[in-house]
């Protein structure tokens, strides 16, 4: 996924970010498995988050209705992650960051400026929330990417062997939404 500097200039007006509703997990899970071919995380996974904390679920959908893209975020412990394509429970009690899980977007609509917009709303939702940071696993060699969106890379021993499991390049990295 590459990302344009500037002003964004959507080449495909009329979508929008708006709530992920059970009609869009099919797409959902469509678009995940064409950004993420080697993360693989089915319907049900995101079913489940939709479920825990449906605030942090959108999709990039036009007038038809139709997912583009998609953001799942969720709170979580710091310095962790849940494993691939698991099931969760329950949101931890003594969660501490907001997780951002997943953002994919199809590649029509890639380049557009659209991962900066949803990023930004959900870190001023966040911030709003008490949260003090955004936390996420990078994985597709997308480090650069998150950078440009204000996280960077904390190496952390809790997180080295979990790590593992998402690639070579996975790296785990933290905005902090206190400043």
């Amino acid at each position: 996924m590459e990302f344009q500097g500037g002003p964004a200039q959507h080449p495909m007006p009329g979508l929008n970010w708006r709530p992920m509703t059970a009609a869009d997990l099919d797409a959902v899970a469509d678009i995940a498995l064409i950004g993420f071919p080697d993360h693989f995380e089915g319907r049900d996974c995101f079913q489940n988050r939709l479920a825990l904390n449906p605030d942090g679920c959108f999709v990039l959908a036009g007038g038809d209705g139709e997912a583009r893209g998609y953001l799942v975020a969720y709170p979580w412990r710091a310095e962790a992650a849940p494993a691939l394509n698991t099931l969760i429970e329950a949101i931890p009690a003594d969660a501490s960051v907001m997780y951002l899980h997943d953002l994919a977007l199809h590649p029509a609509v890639r380049g557009g400026g659209w991962s900066r917009e949803i990023v930004e709303r959900l870190a001023g939702q966040a911030r709003a929330a008490g949260w003090p940071a955004l936390a996420l696993v990078a994985v597709n060699d997308a480090a650069p990417f998150w950078e440009r969106r204000g996280f960077t890379v904390v190496d952390t021993p809790a997180m080295t062997a979990k790590l593992a499991g998402y690639g070579s390049d996975a790296r785990y990295m933290v905005r902090d939404l206190k400043a």
